[in-house]
């Protein structure tokens, strides 16, 4: 009998199964020739509300990867729950591929899409989670430190989707996650309290130099996301000193490495001279998107299978 799996938020994973992702996708990344024909003449359905380059091109290229059709769908051709309603476009993707992968503004789209299927929906974001994000990150600080446990993390900005799945990431590794965000965005009590039941080590601090004192890795996003546009000049005020700019990085330590999901606004979350300065890792994290997705993809079907 199958079991289906989806893929909406990094807890739902165990620890095992995210340890093993990882070493999964360390290993391809070594060796091309280890990465199976797991989508070979399978379809896979990616749905985008939002817009990205890094998710559509990391997505397209992890299913020909494996050895399957990508099938990029733009918002103009699917307005869900506009002309059909989520589950019926679920319905409808599910007929032709084994994952449907989708990009969406509402979370409770995904999971009302899981609920109605039998293929694995996964999450490519939602204004709760960027678990896929998360999968790169954790693939990345792993790289470059060669392990994950007892690793300090700081997270500079916006208590965010990001920031959700980067603390569960953390806590299903064993990373000591520091979050500092200005008053009203904090990351969410139920994000925090989630973490630290699966064994997390998560601290809410208020002031980012506290934050970032000595860590090996800091990490920041936009202080606008997509569709909170109208909110921008509030933020831009709500974030002065929460820049990430070579003070604060000095402060975190000649060996730290700097992170961002990217796309930056340069000159606000980050300065140039961080972005693109020695400590920055930004782009062999956007790289790795497509190693994660590759691992994920392969463990979903051959979990149904």
């Amino acid at each position: 009998m199958s079991t289906k799996r989806d893929f909406l938020e990094v807890d739902e994973l165990t620890h095992a199964e995210l340890a093993t992702l990882l070493d999964t996708m360390v290993a391809w990344k070594a060796n091309h020739a280890l990465v199976p024909p797991a989508l070979a003449g399978k379809g896979v359905a990616l749905v985008f509300q939002k817009p990205s380059a890094r998710t559509r091109n990391s997505g397209e290229m992890a299913v020909i990867g494996l050895g399957g059709h990508p099938v990029t769908i733009r918002p103009d051709e699917i307005s869900i729950d506009e002309r059909e309603s989520a589950e019926d476009v679920a319905r409808t993707l599910a007929a032709y591929h084994a994952i449907v992968a989708a990009r969406v503004f509402d979370h409770g789209v995904l999971e009302r899409m899981a609920a109605i299927v039998d293929v694995p929906i996964v999450n490519l974001l939602s204004d709760r989670a960027h678990p896929c994000q998360a999968l790169a990150d954790l693939l990345t600080i792993r790289e470059r430190f060669d392990r994950l446990e007892g690793l300090r993390v700081a997270y500079v900005g916006d208590g965010n989707n990001v920031t959700a799945s980067l603390a569960f990431g953390a806590a299903l590794t064993g990373m000591e996650l520091l979050v500092t965000s200005p008053p009203g965005y904090e990351l969410d009590d139920d994000v925090v309290d989630r973490a630290r039941n699966i064994g997390g080590s998560i601290e809410l601090v208020a002031d980012p130099y506290d934050a970032v004192k000595g860590v090996d890795v800091v990490y920041t996003d936009t202080w606008t996301s997509m569709g909170a546009e109208a909110e921008a000049e509030i933020r831009r005020s709500a974030f002065h000193g929460w820049q990430v700019d070579e003070t604060l990085m000095a402060v975190a330590g000649t060996d730290a490495v700097f992170m961002h999901c990217l796309p930056a606004h340069r000159g606000e979350e980050v300065t140039d001279a961080v972005l693109d300065g020695p400590a920055s890792i930004v782009w062999h994290q956007a790289a790795n998107r497509m190693d994660a997705k590759r691992a994920l993809f392969a463990f979903l079907v051959q979990e149904e299978g």
